[in-house]
């Protein structure tokens, strides 16, 4: 095996499964893993403290150009393995692929980022750009490994997030709004049902309502990422059957194309209840998680030069968006020109079965090195 693919099997054996999970494990071992690879090739690292026992680790490749930094980042942290129909820390190579929980989403991506650079280290060539490689903490859960790491970023040339792309340039995600809706009603004995007010009934016309105008709040669809979409998830009301329920909510994930903003977006959706107001007691919470979308022109140098380099592997090298979100967003809000780029399907992520087709790996950690080789050139 691939000393690329000896590092990815010892990093799926680390559990660190995002602690709001089931069965969560600070990420504390896997960067320590990361620390020990570089600190055995002299390669400059340091922690950042996100949470108690939850670093992220950056590895620094100094580059020969004042002013020019590379940032790779992937995050250490997996979700649970609830569900899961294989051994998720025991990986295993067959069939030209790797299993194992966070085999694809993102711990290759890491593996390779973690070789490329380990190899112009070893090589000794010094890169135009100053490489900062992150191995960063909650990305499956709040993001906060990557807000923490723009704290201390002051600037950044360009920045390649890993996720499961399948070796495709990703310029473009959608942002995820996440919120309630409650509707509030009155408790009465359900053999007396007219003595209450059923929130849940008050609620099913809240459901009705949404799911026939959403396509009208939406923005044109994008060329990339397609249509905005909208997902009521949870619903939750009642105390008894025999109970009139006095209080009902929904969870609703609105996912954001390019040019949204959450509070826009959060205030057509409110203007929208005001159709069933006061007839209905109906209230929308603060939002639970909200994240913009990520836009990067084509024409960046972070995707020209990916481009280039996909193509001299004869890899595609068009441009293309995902529907998920990533720590790449965020980047990107801090000024940093940042694109998604990673080995494996995001159909794989979060799977009973998870696994990363080994070629993709080795691939990926071909596109990396030739990557931080040309940028700035």
């Amino acid at each position: 095996m691939s000393g690329v693919l000896e590092t990815l099997a010892d990093l799926v054996r680390i559990p660190s499964i995002n602690p709001a999970y089931e069965g969560g494990v600070p990420e504390e071992a896997a960067a320590a893993y990361v620390e020990r690879f570089f600190a055995a090739r002299g390669i400059e690292t340091w922690r950042q403290e996100v949470f108690p026992g939850r670093p992220n680790l950056i590895a620094r490749l100094p580059g020969s150009s004042p002013g020019l930094r590379v940032v790779l980042e992937a995050h250490t942290d997996t979700v649970s393995v609830g569900g899961m129909t294989i051994p998720p820390f025991e990986p295993e190579v067959r069939d030209g692929n790797l299993y194992g929980r966070g085999s694809c989403d993102t711990k290759a991506g890491l593996a390779a980022m973690m070789h490329a650079v380990a190899g112009l280290h070893a090589d000794g060539i010094v890169p135009q750009a100053e490489v900062w490689l992150v191995a960063a903490a909650d990305e499956e859960h709040s993001f906060r490994g990557v807000l923490k790491l723009c704290e201390a970023l002051d600037s950044a040339s360009a920045a390649i997030v890993a996720e499961p792309t399948s070796l495709r340039a990703v310029i473009a995600s959608k942002g995820v709004v996440r919120w309630k809706i409650r509707t509030r009603g009155r408790s009465a004995h359900s053999s007396k049902p007219h003595l209450g007010i059923n929130a849940i009934s008050h609620m099913a016309r809240v459901i009705d309502l949404l799911e026939r105008e959403a396509p009208a709040l939406a923005p044109p669809p994008h060329p990339l990422l397609g249509p905005a979409t909208l997902n009521i998830g949870i619903i939750r009301g009642g105390a008894q059957v025999n109970f009139v329920p006095a209080e009902c909510e929904i969870e609703i994930d609105r996912r954001l194309l390019p040019g949204e903003r959450t509070e826009g977006v959060l205030a057509e959706y409110d203007r929208l209840l005001d159709r069933l107001r006061p007839e209905i007691d109906v209230v929308m919470d603060v939002p639970m998680l909200a994240d913009e979308a990520l836009e990067t022109p084509a024409s960046s140098a972070v995707a020209a030069v990916a481009s280039r380099v996909l193509e001299r592997l004869g890899l595609d090298p068009e441009p293309c968006g995902v529907p998920y979100g990533s720590d790449a967003s965020k980047l990107s809000r801090h000024g940093v020109p940042s694109m998604i780029f990673g080995p494996g399907s995001i159909d794989r992520a979060h799977a009973a079965v998870e696994f990363v087709e080994c070629d993709q790996v080795l691939q990926a950690e071909r596109f990396f090195r030739e990557f931080l080789l040309e940028f700035g050139k």
